[in-house]
């Protein structure tokens, strides 16, 4: 899905929306196909706001007005049957167990297409660059996305030995308070929004440390303290809990970015590769 597609236009512009236009962007990610048969009476009753509040929703996203809008909602439920597809249900029968694998991957792939059409090949190298000047690099989230930050200290530790995963919230402020200069600090947050995130890259800021922020939401409250923003796709209300297709394009920046720190010194990289690789071989039976 492109760069300009209807949700991308909404995810980016989310956190600048007045709190009923809010109402209009959820409702809109939520029922993109049912979305484009709506007049914009009805679509307003639905969300529950005034018809100027459409009106006004639509001219932020740079819509001449709710028609212009409505055509290209349209045209992105052509490529997809949602912006915002409900979880594929347990099939009755063993014989469907083939169809729901189809649709998981279709919801994977179509995660993995939009973080790349989002993707700011720029970003990647100044967040790069970030990393790899780093004296130590502190990995943090919240919930599930501590899962991703885990995942990636792991990836970048099998070859580099000053990436560290920070679990629990008051460690985490702990260590957020004693960064300086030389430290950096990967987090990861899908809605970019929680009072945790905020407070602790506030914190790496005021202490002169580097942040970079893999979210989805390149407007959120977190990215005014990032240096860098890595935005991830899939397309989800920010209200909703994090899907698997989300959290594997996260993991595909991560992949990216961990590929882009290793190029800058391949050789130290796999000399380093081997030395982890013999040690874990004398764990194998």
């Amino acid at each position: 899905m492109g760069e300009n597609s209807v949700q991308n236009k909404i995810t980016g512009a989310y956190y600048v929306l007045t709190a009923a236009e809010r109402k209009v962007a959820d409702y809109v990610l939520s029922h993109l196909s049912a979305t484009q048969f709506m007049s914009i009476s009805e679509l307003a009753a639905e969300c529950g706001v005034a018809e100027a509040t459409v009106s006004r929703f639509c001219r932020r996203l740079d819509y001449r007005g709710y028609s212009a809008f409505k055509l290209e909602v349209a045209k992105s439920a052509a490529q997809s049957q949602s912006g915002q597809e409900e979880e594929p249900e347990l099939p009755e029968t063993p014989d469907g167990i083939q169809e729901l694998a189809g649709r998981l991957t279709q919801s994977y792939s179509r995660a993995l297409a939009q973080t790349t059409a989002l993707l700011r090949p720029q970003s990647v190298i100044r967040a790069a660059d970030i990393l790899s000047r780093a004296s130590h690099v502190y990995c943090m989230g919240q919930g599930g996305s501590m899962i991703l930050a885990m995942e990636a200290s792991h990836l970048f530790s099998t070859c580099l030995p000053h990436y560290y995963a920070i679990q629990g919230s008051h460690i985490q402020a702990i260590t957020a308070a004693l960064l300086g200069p030389e430290d950096a600090l990967l987090y990861f947050s899908y809605s970019g929004s929680t009072k945790d995130c905020v407070d602790l890259l506030l914190q790496a800021r005021n202490a002169g440390a580097k942040v970079v922020l893999i979210t989805r939401f390149p407007k959120s409250p977190a990215a005014a303290y990032a240096d860098v923003v890595l935005q991830c796709g899939s397309d989800e209300s920010p209200l909703q809990l994090g899907s698997i297709p989300a959290r594997m394009a996260q993991l595909f920046l991560v992949d990216l970015l961990f590929r882009e720190v290793c190029r800058r010194d391949s050789a130290a990289v796999a000399r380093n590769r081997e030395r982890t690789a013999g040690a874990l071989a004398e764990k194998h039976l």
